[in-house]
């Protein structure tokens, strides 16, 4: 069973919010590239980025990640490709705000930190999440957060992005 506690409107509402917030910290969007996270975490980005355009009138780039080779918590092979981006960019002196859809454990951020590196050394990164739902296991924080989720360990939550899931929510499900 499953319930929605974000819908539509206030997933458009939470990434307005968190546009603003990265434009008021970084003092605009020089120098600025998102990472999003892949896969719901990209799209996310390419939203916000979107925010971005229209209310500062410059492109910021886009980058999606596949953060699978340095996850701790799964099994890898000899093979794996590096860091998996869908471009190829250099953060080297950039501002990066890395996107992802929820916050839990802390693991898929310190991934992506790691995975990050491969790409240069940036001026900072901040995080930013459509969800923060707590449970963390490793002192990991975002800057900018649509909504925070308090729940237990005994439920999930589903980020449905309209680009794959073809609607807009954030549920809670009962493991």
């Amino acid at each position: 069973m499953s319930k929605v506690v974000v819908d539509k409107m206030a997933m458009q509402r939470a990434l307005t919010r968190i546009t603003y917030e990265i434009i008021e910290k970084n003092k605009g969007v020089n120098n600025l590239v998102l990472v999003g996270i892949k896969t719901r975490g990209f799209y996310l980005a390419k939203r916000i980025a979107n925010r971005l355009e229209k209310l500062e009138n410059k492109n910021v780039p886009v980058v999606g990640i596949d953060v699978t080779k340095y996850r701790d918590d799964i099994t890898h092979t000899q093979d794996e490709p590096d860091v998996v981006t869908d471009q190829n960019i250099s953060l080297m002196n950039k501002n990066v705000i890395l996107i992802d859809d929820v916050l839990y454990t802390g693991r898929t951020i310190n991934a992506a930190l790691s995975a990050l590196t491969e790409l240069g050394r940036p001026n900072n990164t901040r995080l930013a999440v459509l969800v923060d739902r707590g449970h963390r296991e490793l002192p990991i924080r975002a800057d900018f957060v649509g909504k925070n989720i308090p729940t237990s360990k005994q439920e999930d939550i589903r980020v449905q992005v309209n680009e794959i899931d073809e609607q807009d929510s954030v549920e809670i499900e009962e493991k």
